[in-house]
């Protein structure tokens, strides 16, 4: 299989500024459902709608709406396509040195923590995902001096909720090295292109110029879990994105998903979610038309 190899994503910041905001409306594609990076921070919200969240190592589907943001040289993959079904999705990138000198100012403390905690990407639910996406929204509109003051109490705010989940609570270890972005970029585009099939661990050794051992230990110390399970949780992921938008019977969805064992995946299900597929779905049903 011919794969891409991922590149670094060059960031044009907005003109007359030094960061990027862009609003991108519904029939807009984004082209970035492969995994990327970029050294800048990544501020997004996806006003409306469900997906597929796929950050680092991390992988969960989302409802009504998403706010996260995203720690320098993290990969990722684009959160909206033309089945998401949101209303439009707002990037803010920023570069990470956009402060200067001016970081150090006592009263940045905030900032500075904050972009901190997002090396390993930040979720935020809640009220705040609702007030912090309304203001994002109102940014779009304005010069860029006030989108940049604007920016700056947005940042202050994330920084205080208490409304957030961390994405890779054991951190993601390939902050610097571009060959380690591109080696696990490959691997993580295979799985995404491949996840309904078997994938072999002598596959991927081969692919990363490997021994399956050191393949093993690698994936390991760069994502925090293995590679088993990581195919797993994607499997997973696209499972719950199936048991939402598709009117389908769950054996279905399991071989659709990528198992070959129904046992095994309601099992496995239920570990992950808490939930069996059939209660997954009734709940979800049920939020949808309370």
């Amino acid at each position: 299989m011919n794969l891409k190899k991922p590149a670094l994503e060059v960031i044009n910041p907005s003109f007359g500024s030094s960061f990027s905001l862009v609003k991108y409306d519904v029939n807009q594609n984004q082209n970035t459902s492969y995994w990327h990076y970029h050294p800048e921070l990544e501020l997004v919200y996806v006003n409306g709608g469900s997906g597929k969240r796929q950050i680092g190592s991390h992988i969960s589907y989302y409802t009504n709406g998403d706010l996260i943001l995203i720690g320098s040289n993290l990969p990722h993959c684009g959160f909206t396509d033309k089945f998401t079904g949101n209303k439009n999705e707002f990037v803010i990138q920023l570069p990470p040195d956009f402060l200067g000198d001016l970081i150090n100012k006592p009263e940045m403390k905030n900032i500075r923590l904050i972009l901190e905690r997002c090396k390993g990407g930040l979720a935020f639910t809640g009220a705040t995902k609702e007030k912090i996406g309304e203001r994002i929204e109102y940014l779009a509109g304005l010069p860029n001096f006030d989108r940049f003051l604007g920016i700056m109490s947005i940042l202050n705010d994330l920084q205080i909720s208490e409304e957030y989940q961390i994405l890779n609570a054991s951190g993601f270890s390939i902050q610097a090295d571009v060959q380690d972005n591109d080696r696990i970029n490959i691997i993580f585009n295979y799985v995404k292109t491949n996840f309904q099939e078997q994938i072999s661990l002598e596959k991927m050794a081969d692919m990363s110029g490997m021994t399956v051992p050191s393949f093993c230990r690698y994936f390991k110390k760069m994502s925090g879990k293995t590679f088993t399970n990581f195919v797993n949780e994607y499997r997973l992921v696209h499972a719950s994105k199936l048991l939402a938008e598709k009117p389908v019977s769950i054996t279905e969805i399991c071989y659709e998903s990528g198992f070959n064992n129904f046992s095994y995946f309601n099992k496995s299900f239920k570990k992950f979610t808490g939930k069996s597929p059939s209660e997954y779905r009734n709940e979800l049903k049920k939020v949808i038309t309370d």
